[in-house]
């Protein structure tokens, strides 16, 4: 009899009062619990119990070993019964980080809609647009764009696909031209956000463009206003543009070097079996982001 068996064996003859009643509550012989808890006391080298034929009572030694044992077991089925809970109602906190306007505008949104139906969930959202640690941060799970380079010990799920446009307003174009191919860019102001790189595809490869401006940020909503008042071309994400680009306000240039759908991913750290909550939370942004990704609901002709 394994250790734990033998405690679990003692601790239910002090509840239950004696040995048949224990055997009958584990399910087990008499004998056998007679044997597991004598094994203990063989182990231990000390009684635990005096047993007479109508009743047991414990030992000094015995009381002490008990309302250790008891706590620790009570804990011990406390833990498997919230386990066993949790994969039919999820439950505890979920530390999750995104890029900051695509979280504020489609991810936070879709998780506090997931939070009113699962009230035994909680959620720690961090926005921002460096890219965290995940497994030294102790996230269980990023939202990340573009073309991933996930490293092994992060396992990756597709959530939708996700378009770049270069771009600029018509009335900075009527003034400086518009380009046609990739070195055109050099004659141009381009406006740029954190990533220093353009990724086109020319002839079936990759080919990086690494543009030259005077106006730089980290913010994409910034970078819109900057390209919406003519001050160059910039390159954005489709959930940024499309709408404009439909409507006129904006033009998508040099389309015939557009590089291939890039990603929307959802990461998480590997080598663990993944959480019934984190499950359902990937589930969730999966089943919602299926078919046409929601910032396309409101664009003319989609």
């Amino acid at each position: 009899m394994r250790r734990w068996d033998e405690v679990e064996a003692f601790v239910e003859v002090v509840r239950r009062g004696g040995f048949s009643a224990a055997a009958e509550r584990l399910g087990v012989s008499v004998s056998h619990v007679s044997r597991g808890v004598s094994e203990l006391e063989r182990r231990l080298g000390l009684p635990l119990l005096h047993r007479t034929t109508r009743s047991v009572r414990l030992t000094e030694a015995g009381r002490a070993y008990y309302e250790r044992c008891s706590r620790a077991l009570d804990e011990f089925h406390a833990a498997e019964a919230l386990l066993v809970q949790e994969q039919h109602e999820p439950r505890g906190t979920l530390r999750i980080t995104c890029a900051t306007t695509f979280g504020e505008r489609f991810i936070a949104p879709l998780l506090n809609e997931l939070l009113l139906r699962h009230p035994h969930l909680g959620l720690e959202l961090t926005l921002t647009n460096e890219q965290v640690d995940v497994v030294g941060e102790g996230y269980d799970l990023a939202v990340r764009m573009g073309n991933l380079k996930a490293p092994s010990s992060l396992l990756a799920r597709r959530l939708c696909d996700r378009r770049e446009y270069v771009c600029a307003s018509p009335e900075y174009l009527g003034r400086r031209g518009v380009p046609r191919t990739l070195e055109d860019l050099k004659q141009h102001d381009c406006l740029l956000g954190t990533n220093p790189i353009w990724t086109f595809s020319e002839g079936g490869k990759v080919r990086e463009v690494r543009p030259e401006g005077r106006w730089r940020a980290n913010s994409g909503a910034a970078l819109l206003d900057a390209v919406r008042k003519g001050l160059g071309i910039a390159r954005l994400p489709d959930y940024y543009v499309e709408e404009a680009i439909a409507r006129g306000e904006l033009v998508s240039l040099l389309e015939r070097y557009r590089h291939p759908f890039t990603g929307v991913w959802l990461v998480y750290p590997a080598g663990r079996q993944r959480s019934r909550k984190l499950q359902l939370v990937c589930d969730f942004l999966v089943e919602r982001f299926s078919g046409q990704p929601p910032w396309r609901e409101h664009v003319p002709g989609q």
